[in-house]
């Protein structure tokens, strides 16, 4: 199955394919840049600055800084990745910037429920503007 992420929310692309790959089927997820986390702006930047400053360097936890690893990571909280039958579903999640060159000539879904447009609020972020803030390192 491949997703196209653009305008879609975050948490609902994430439970959606969570759920597909832990029946078996090979989830892959592209536009990543252009999925949509909700809330204001500078509320969620300063979520996601919180979580960089916990933790250590050296000991972890480490974050992802780039649109495809965000996802695959929020993807991840969903599963039960530490045990195996999530690792396993873990494994059969692709997230990608754009549309790879095998990609491109399949045919892309799209997940209704998990549209953008039905928000009632205009409240979002682009998960690339977050990765943006994240590499010029003014979250650090």
């Amino acid at each position: 199955m491949i997703i196209d992420g653009t305008n879609l929310i975050l948490g609902r692309i994430a439970t959606f394919a969570a759920k597909k790959a832990l029946e078996g089927e090979q989830v892959v997820i592209v536009n990543c840049e252009s999925i949509v986390v909700t809330g204001g702006k500078k509320q969620t930047i300063k979520s996601y600055h919180e979580k960089m400053k916990i933790g250590d360097p050296y000991k972890g936890p480490f974050l992802p800084k780039m649109p495809d690893r965000i996802v695959r990571r929020a993807i991840r909280g969903m599963l039960p990745y530490k045990k195996e039958r999530g690792a396993k579903a873990y494994k059969r999640i692709k997230c990608f910037m754009g549309i790879p060159e095998q990609y491109k000539t399949q045919k892309t879904e799209t997940i209704i429920t998990a549209d953008a447009k039905k928000l009632t609020t205009l409240k979002f972020i682009r998960i690339n503007d977050i990765a943006k803030f994240y590499n010029k390192g003014v979250l650090q």
